[in-house]
């Protein structure tokens, strides 16, 4: 039996987790459990696993969480604050810590989780965006292994296993195209946030949604890829893959390429990443090809999907560019959301930061450094969307 630590268990990747751990009783269990604000969900998530720590990031909602919960026995220690975050994710009883804390706020935690000696089953993509300078020397340093558990980092894992050193050419990952995949570029100027927030294929939550309509979200995975398998630039590649059931793909040096399929669903993935190197029986429905009927793939319009071209710059870039660039894409999608901005002024201002940071980039960054290009970014791209604001 594994014990886990969750990160972010209230969002997507953590429900998913715990409806995974609640299927396989025998096989994991929750020790430690980390949410944003949502109090009431992580009370119900404490009363089901009864985890030995908790922490709530929003330490307002501290308070709120010990009222929920006053009856249990016995209590989990409950802490607060993104300090609370890190205990849990280096709680000693874990033997894999799961990463599902959106955004960069993910990064010190599972920093700590890695220093604790903890698999990392890694859901967060800024972990490595941000922070592989930081991060990669880090578990080689404490051997631990460091498990992609999203969808189309896990098919490439998958795919991996069994081929040899030097046996990989090229990485093909797979993007559904998101919100306007079939929308025409010049009507682009006029969508809105409600518009940016129907995926076409799932649900999801609305910041990794909108970077589904940009297509930001696969330039983040074509910087994340690099790090994870050491894979150059030229040599990773995205293609529109509309049904979303190749989840990712690899050419090998003798050009036979080898594909992970299978429904939607982010259980797969997650389960893969918590019970490796095993394959657990599951009851879940399997892929039938004959119902699915066609597979159809296309090049990304590189018009419409401008944030393409900004990650593979920034993760050639290296060293504090890529943290840069996730930074000012959270910030610009913010204020997207907000409706303090258009959908095409997204990369607008993250071109314009990156550009801007250009002369201050640090090939080999510090966590200090990476921590204070975040920073940066998130004010510069704040400070120059305000004249597009106020025309807004």
């Amino acid at each position: 039996m594994k014990a886990l630590s969750l990160l972010g268990s209230t969002g997507s990747i953590g429900t998913q987790t715990l409806d995974i751990a609640a299927q396989y009783p025998d096989q994991f269990r929750i020790v430690g459990l980390a949410a944003g604000r949502n109090v009431d969900l992580l009370a119900q998530q404490v009363r089901q696993f009864r985890p030995l720590i908790v922490a709530v990031s929003d330490a307002d909602r501290l308070p709120d969480l010990k009222a929920a919960i006053a009856d249990l026995s016995p209590q989990p220690i409950l802490l607060a604050g993104q300090e609370g975050v890190i205990e849990v994710a280096r709680c000693a009883e874990a033997d894999v810590v799961v990463t599902g804390i959106v955004g960069c706020a993910g990064l010190l935690p599972t920093i700590a989780a890695i220093k604790a000696g903890k698999d990392i089953a890694l859901a967060n993509k800024e972990t490595l965006i941000a922070g592989a300078p930081v991060v990669l020397p880090l578990v080689k340093q404490h051997g631990v292994k460091l498990l992609p558990a999203d969808s189309e980092h896990s098919a490439i894992f998958q795919c991996l296993q069994g081929v040899p050193a030097g046996g990989l050419r090229r990485i093909l990952l797979t993007a559904s195209g998101g919100s306007f995949r079939d929308l025409p570029v010049e009507k682009l100027a006029q969508v809105t946030v409600a518009d940016a927030l129907k995926h076409p294929n799932w649900t999801m939550g609305r910041k990794i949604t909108i970077d589904s309509a940009t297509l930001m979200n696969k330039g983040l995975e074509v910087i994340e890829a690099h790090y994870l398998f050491g894979v150059d630039y030229d040599h990773i590649a995205i293609v529109i893959h509309p049904q979303s059931i190749i989840h990712s793909l690899i050419e090998l040096e003798d050009t036979s390429v080898l594909a992970q399929l299978g429904w939607a669903d982010m259980r797969l993935p997650l389960l893969y990443a918590l019970s490796y190197p095993d394959r657990i029986a599951t009851n879940w429905e399997p892929l039938d090809l004959v119902k699915l009927g066609n597979l159809t793939f296309r090049e990304p319009d590189h018009e419409k999907y401008p944030c393409m071209q900004l990650a593979y710059a920034a993760g050639r870039a290296g060293g504090c560019m890529p943290a840069v660039l996730n930074a000012a894409n959270e910030q610009a999608v913010a204020l997207f959301l907000e409706e303090k901005i258009r959908f095409l002024d997204i990369p607008r201002l993250i071109e314009q930061t990156c550009d801007r940071y250009q002369t201050q980039n640090r090939s080999d960054p510090a966590l200090e450094d990476i921590l204070a290009a975040d920073d940066w970014a998130r004010q510069d791209t704040l400070t120059a969307s305000q004249p597009l604001i106020a025309a807004h």
